[in-house]
């Protein structure tokens, strides 16, 4: 469907998921517990328990890759299915930068087709908004799924495909 340079990640039952990482609270002493597997569908499955233990609240997924140009490119496309709770969608330029830029998403139980606007994506370190602009670079190097919604709450996000538009 997409060429290479626009897909990003396109999940399947044979998909090397080695460079995908969960990083959880525990990184600050909380209690949250994410995994990440390919499933029987062929998905990208992020699922685990937030716990707001030990001032934790947080888990996400991560995605290190070699840099992907954006230019000529508007959107971020997310195919996904959730449970119905808020997620957040991140990205870097630099993956050695801080700050990650950031658009939060609702799910809703059935399949859909989240498209995020690149320049609409805010930078922010630690729940802090940034004031040094939003998204303007023009590659990225690493995408991210975040669930910390200020409650105890068990999760699971699908993600069949992302890609650029």
């Amino acid at each position: 469907m997409n060429d290479s340079n626009k897909t990003i990640f396109d999940f399947n039952t044979s998909s090397d998921i080695y460079q995908w990482k969960v990083v959880d609270d525990v990184v600050m002493g909380g209690k949250s517990n994410g995994s990440f597997k390919i499933n029987k569908d062929g998905n990208g499955e992020f699922s685990g328990l937030v716990s707001l233990e030990n001032n934790g609240g947080f888990s996400s997924l991560r995605y290190d890759f070699k840099s992907k140009e954006t230019e000529g490119y508007k959107f971020i496309v997310l195919k996904v299915k959730g449970d119905g709770k808020k997620y957040q969608f991140r990205l870097k330029d630099d993956k050695l930068n801080k700050h990650s830029y950031i658009s939060t998403f609702e799910t809703n139980g059935k399949w859909q087709t989240i498209k995020i606007t690149l320049s609409e994506m805010y930078p922010a370190f630690r729940g802090v908004k940034l004031n040094i602009g939003d998204f303007s670079s023009n590659k990225i190097d690493q995408i991210a799924f975040l669930i910390g919604n200020k409650k105890a709450q068990k999760f699971k996000l699908e993600i069949d495909e992302i890609f650029f538009q």
